[in-house]
């Protein structure tokens, strides 16, 4: 039975489908069914089942391959252009504001993304962050989970964002000249009645991503996917890599945060062009809130003209 419901979920990881409830949920944790499948083969060799056997080993092996990180790292080969420091934060409705201020004034980002941010916590952000340090700011007012934020030390010029049942303001930086798509990402959670709006909705983070011809993009905020499920690895296809992949960090978790390390599942992102490369990725528990934070170093470089 163990070998047999492990090796359900796997299935939908091999045929690239995120299949329906349970299957996406239980995908966010793909790497944790190393347990029940060791505990499987473990029973099989106790009663010594050799059919059970070579199924426990391909069940291991298959997933012990997807573990690996998804998507391409080649650097960039241009000269470096400029240095952004993101940072990424679900806030819980706002109730993670004060932890976030916190991590603001110690990680100094230059651009910062917040999910979930009410009208308290978009009054917060107000009075604490002096306009001086973040002038420029593209947001979807509202109240609860739907609220969400784009603050940034570089110019932000107006620009659609996405719709979708919670806020993704949209915006395009002026970084040392050149314009930089930024895009906050927040589609609905998988939950059992809502898998085809989070499908949905991740769909529509490719296209915005896919329409960018090339051009430097960053997209960042609570995905509500990890790298096992095909909707996300959708996104990453159009040419976005992971920047905490990027910096060493694939499978280091941010969600649940109450979760002790090394469990949970990675479902916060920042994700670039291959015009960027990245350091310095760091998940930060800010309290108060079920998301680590992640901040992360991207450097723009210039493109280089093949001769």
């Amino acid at each position: 039975m163990l070998l047999a419901g492990v090796s359900t979920v796997l299935g939908f990881r091999v045929a690239d489908s995120d299949g329906r409830t349970p299957v996406p949920q239980l995908l966010a944790f793909l790497p944790w069914l190393l347990v029940p499948a060791a505990a499987g083969l473990l029973m099989a060799l106790l009663g010594r089942w050799r059919l059970g056997m070579l199924w426990g080993v391909l069940v291991l092996g298959l997933i012990a391959w997807y573990v690996q990180p998804y998507g391409t790292t080649d650097a960039p080969r241009g000269p470096a252009v400029a240095e952004l420091r993101v940072l990424t934060s679900n806030v819980e409705f706002g109730q993670g504001t004060r932890g976030l201020l916190d991590a603001v004034r110690a990680e100094r980002p230059d651009l910062l993304f917040v999910e979930e941010c009410d009208h308290g916590c978009a009054a917060l952000l107000r009075a604490e962050l002096p306009r001086a340090d973040y002038p420029y700011r593209a947001a979807f007012d509202a109240t609860g989970a739907e609220g969400s934020v784009i603050l940034a030390k570089v110019p932000l010029k107006s620009a659609p964002g996405i719709d979708a049942t919670l806020g993704m303001p949209g915006a395009v930086a002026d970084v040392r000249g050149r314009p930089v798509r930024v895009q906050l990402a927040h589609p609905m959670p998988p939950m059992p009645r809502e898998v085809g709006r989070w499908r949905s909705e991740l769909r529509s983070i490719r296209d915005y991503a896919a329409a960018g011809d090339g051009r430097p993009t960053i997209v960042a905020g609570d995905f509500n996917a990890t790298q096992d499920h095909a909707a996300f690895r959708s996104v990453l296809d159009t040419g976005l890599r992971d920047a905490a992949r990027l910096a060493g960090s694939s499978r280091a978790p941010s969600w649940p945060a109450a979760a002790p390390a090394p469990l949970g599942a990675q479902i916060d992102h920042v994700l670039a062009t291959p015009d960027f490369s990245a350091r310095d990725a760091r998940f930060l528990d800010i309290g108060d809130t079920d998301h680590r934070a992640l901040a992360v170093t991207l450097t723009l470089h210039e493109p280089v003209t093949e001769r």
